[in-house]
């Protein structure tokens, strides 16, 4: 018996591993949101990505730490690991997500698309030294649009004029996404 994914009677072999029960438990994930991801990492823990947030979870679902996905700054995949590299907006160190299986998940290509669909709009400033800021317009997890600032390490947002550039850049970005300046 041959069964199709319902895409022109292509057999889909690929099967995503399925959350255990305690974590499932544990993430509590609300009603208006669903799983979009989930991986096993090395280490038995796991993380999940959902509409609205990257949670990762200990194996036994005890200790959930939940993050918006206008948190992330950025994310990297390194095959030769399989790892995921998530930076922080706030500036926390990365986290370091180390798939056991990367070929039973879509959890990189998830987080992608789910940090990409956070941002509206986006500008980055260049300074002395090659230094950056980056301004953006990105939506939370309810859809509310807000602006946000990310600069490199040892750039000096005090500056005035730092300051002066930035501001313009976030005006412009939140004039043309509508929002209020």
């Amino acid at each position: 018996m041959r069964t199709g994914s319902g895409y022109g009677g292509h057999v889909s072999w690929f099967r995503r591993p399925s959350l255990p029960d305690p974590v499932r438990r544990a993430l509590g994930v609300p009603a208006h949101d669903r799983v979009l991801a989930s991986a096993e990492l090395t280490d038995g823990s796991w993380a999940v990505a959902t509409r609205a947030e990257l949670l990762t979870s200990d194996a036994a679902g005890g200790s959930v730490v939940r993050r918006p996905w206008s948190d992330v700054d950025r994310a990297g995949y390194a095959p030769e690991t399989a790892t995921i590299t998530v930076t922080w907006v706030d500036g926390t160190p990365p986290l370091a997500l180390r798939l056991a299986d990367p070929r039973r998940t879509t959890l990189a290509q998830t987080l992608r698309e789910r940090v990409q669909s956070s941002v509206v709009l986006s500008e980055t400033v260049t300074f002395a030294a090659g230094l950056t800021a980056r301004v953006a317009v990105r939506r939370d997890g309810e859809g509310a649009l807000f602006s946000q600032v990310v600069a490199d390490p040892g750039l000096d947002l005090t500056d005035p004029e730092v300051t002066d550039r930035v501001d313009a850049a976030e005006g412009r970005v939140r004039s043309a996404s509508g929002l209020p300046l």
